[in-house]
C-alpha cells in the first residue's frame, strides 16, 4: 500500500498517515473487515520508522476506523462509526499535490468527452431503462414474477461438480491452456447430435461457442453492421437484443408479434419501403410472450428473407422447455434459403452462471464471426466446454432437462388457473407454450408502472412491459414470469396483483413514488 505523504508539511507523518487511511476506508477503497498491512511491511514502503505507523494505526482505531487484535492485526471496522477528534489534522487535498511532493496536480480528467458513441449509446440506453422501470428489493416475503430466469433450486449442482473435478482430472493441463477460438470439438460434435434431434442438420464446424447467447448478439452486430444500418426486429421482443443493436449504431424498425409469429405481411411492406441489414426474431418461446411461430408464419418469413436477401438472426429458446405436443423445430431447421444465423445458449436449461453459448451459421460467417471473438476474448473457457460436455455425454442434461420442464410446465398451469380465477375479463395475458414467461395486458388507461407501486406495496413484483417495446408502447403490458416462483407461492402473488389492480382501478391517476429496476432477461 502506497499512502501518499508530505515530508515537507508541519503536519507530523503519523498524523498524515492516519489522515490518509481514513480517506480511503471513508471512500470505500479500503473495504470493511480489510487486514491492514503489518506496520513494519507500511513502515518499509513507507521509508519511516516502524513507531510513526504504529502510532497512526493507534490513531485510527481511537478514532473509531479501525479495530487490532494481538497477534492478528488491525483490521478496517465492519461498520464504521468513526468519532470525531478536534485533533484530528485534515488530510492533505488531494488537488494540491500530486502526492509525492512534485507541485500542482491538475484537474480530474473529463472522462465522459472521450467516451465512444457506443459508449453514449449503451448509457443512453440504459437511463431508458432506469426511466421505465422501478427498483424492486428483495425484502422478505415479496413474491417476484420479475426474474425470467431458471430456479436455481433445479439446478443439478452436485453432479456437474462431479464431472467438473473429472474433467480437471483428466485433462485440466491441456484445457487450462489458450484454446482454439471455435470452441472443444467434442462439444461442437454432440451440439450437432443434440440439434439434430429438434430437426436442425448441422455439421460441427458450422458452430462456433461463444460466452451465452449475449455474447452471440454482440459478435454479430460486429460482424453485419454500420453505424445507420437499420435492423427489422420484432415487437414486444427481447430487450437485450435491442441494446446490442442499437449500441452499434442501428436504426430498429418494429415488425408488429401475432399469435402465430411476426406479422409477414407488415414485414413485406417494411421490406418494401426500406432495406434492413437484418431481422432479428425468436421463432421459439418467444419472450416475453411465451408464444411460438407456426409452421406456415416460419416458411412465409424465410421466403419472405430469401427474396429481399435479408439474413435472418434466430434467437433460439431449448425446445426442451416447451409445454405443448411436439415443438416445432427452429427456424434454421426449414432454412432452405441458407439466410438464417441460429442462436444458442444452455444458460435457460442448465446455468445461466456458466456463460456458454453457440452460434450456427455458413462456413463464411463463422469465419468472420470467429475472427470477432478472437479479438473480443481469444476463446471461451475450455474447462467449462469439455466439463458441460462431459455432463452431456453422461445424459445428465437430458435427465435435468425432463425433471426441469415438468416443474416449470407445472408452474405455468398453476399461473394460468390462478389469473382465470382472480383477475377480470378486462385483463387479458398470452398463453405461453413454451420458455418462462407470459404477457399480460392490462385494461385501457391504466399503466404498468403505476401499478407496480402498488404492487410492490402489497408484496409482488413483474416487469413491465414497456422495455419490451420500441420506444412509447407497451404501456399497458407488463411480464409475469413464473420459472423461478415456488409452486406454494404463485396463487398467492397473483391475488396479490388482482389486488393491486383494484388499487390502481380506485385511483386511476396516481403516478408511481420512485423508479423500479428489474432484471430483463
Amino acid at each position: 500500500m502506497n499512502v501518499p505523504i508530505d515530508r515537507k508539511s508541519p503536519v507530523p507523518l503519523a498524523r498524515q498517515i492516519q489522515a490518509q487511511l481514513e480517506r480511503l476506508i471513508r471512500e470505500g477503497v479500503l473495504a470493511p473487515g480489510l487486514k491492514l498491512p503489518a506496520s513494519r511491511d507500511l513502515a518499509r514502503t513507507l521509508g519511516v520508522n516502524r513507531a510513526t505507523v504504529v502510532l497512526a494505526y493507534e490513531e485510527l482505531v481511537a478514532a473509531g476506523w479501525a479495530r487490532s487484535h494481538v497477534g492478528q492485526g488491525t483490521f478496517v471496522l465492519e461498520s464504521v462509526r468513526p468519532r470525531v477528534s478536534a485533533a484530528a489534522p485534515v488530510a492533505p487535498a488531494r488537488t494540491s499535490r500530486d502526492g509525492n511532493g512534485h507541485g500542482p496536480a491538475h484537474a480530474p480528467i473529463n472522462w465522459a468527452a472521450f467516451f465512444s458513441r457506443s459508449a453514449r449509446i449503451v448509457e443512453s440506453e440504459a437511463e431508458r431503462r432506469r426511466a421505465l422501470t422501478p427498483s424492486i428489493s428483495a425484502e422478505a416475503g415479496m413474491i417476484s414474477f420479475a426474474g425470467g430466469m431458471p430456479d436455481s433450486g433445479l439446478f443439478p449442482t452436485d453432479a456437474f461438480r462431479r464431472v467438473l473435478n473429472d474433467v480437471v482430472r483428466d485433462e485440466g493441463e491441456t484445457l487450462l491452456q489458450y484454446y482454439p477460438v471455435a470452441g472443444y470439438p467434442p462439444l461442437r460434435r454432440y451440439l450437432a447430435t443434440y440439434l439434430l434431434r429438434f430437426g436442425l442438420e448441422v455439421r460441427p464446424d458450422d458452430i462456433l461457442i461463444v460466452n451465452g447467447s449475449q455474447q452471440g448478439f454482440d459478435l454479430i452486430a460486429r460482424t453485419f453492421l454500420d453505424p445507420g444500418d437499420a435492423v427489422a426486429i420484432e415487437q414486444p421482443t427481447y430487450p437485450r437484443a435491442m441494446q446490442v443493436f442499437r449500441a452499434f449504431g442501428a436504426q430498429l424498425l418494429g415488425v408488429p408479434w401475432t399469435p402465430v409469429g411476426p406479422d409477414v405481411e407488415a414485414l413485406e411492406g417494411l421490406l418494401a419501403r426500406r432495406s434492413p441489414k437484418l431481422l432479428y426474431c425468436q421463432p421459439t418461446c418467444h419472450n416475453p410472450t411465451g408464444l411460438t411461430m407456426s409452421p406456415e408464419t416460419a416458411d412465409r418469413l424465410l421466403a419472405t428473407a430469401g427474396r429481399h436477401q435479408v439474413p435472418v438472426i434466430e434467437d433460439g429458446f431449448d425446445a426442451s422447455l416447451y409445454y405443448g405436443t411436439r415443438p416445432p423445430g427452429p427456424l434454421k431447421a426449414r432454412d432452405r434459403e441458407g439466410v438464417v444465423v441460429y442462436i444458442g445458449t444452455f444458460s435457460k436449461i442448465l446455468f445461466p452462471g456458466l456463460r456458454l453459448g453457440w452460434l450456427v451459421a455458413p462456413p463464411p460467417v463463422i469465419e468472420r464471426l470467429a475472427a470477432a471473438k478472437q479479438l473480443a476474448d481469444l476463446h471461451t473457457s475450455a474447462l467449462l466446454q469439455a466439463a458441460v460436455h462431459r455432463f452431456c455425454e453422461r445424459r445428465l442434461l437430458e435427465r435435468h432437462a425432463a425433471r426441469a420442464a415438468r416443474e416449470y410446465a407445472r408452474r405455468r398451469t398453476l399461473l394460468l388457473e390462478s389469473l382465470r380465477r382472480r383477475l377480470s375479463d378486462d385483463v387479458t395475458w398470452t398463453e405461453p407454450q413454451g420458455g418462462f414467461s407470459m404477457l399480460l395486458t392490462l385494461p385501457d388507461g391504466m399503466s404498468a408502472n403505476v401499478l407496480l407501486t402498488r404492487a410492490l406495496q402489497r408484496g409482488v413484483a413483474f416487469a413491465p412491459g414497456a422495455p419490451f417495446f420500441l420506444d412509447g408502447a407497451g404501456e399497458r403490458t407488463l411480464r409475469l414470469s413464473f420459472s423461478s416462483v415456488p409452486s406454494t407461492r404463485i396463487d398467492e402473488g397473483v391475488r396479490r396483483l388482482a389486488e393491486a389492480i383494484k388499487d390502481t382501478r380506485r385511483q386511476p391517476r396516481a403516478r408511481s413514488a420512485e423508479r423500479v429496476t428489474v432484471p430483463l432477461v
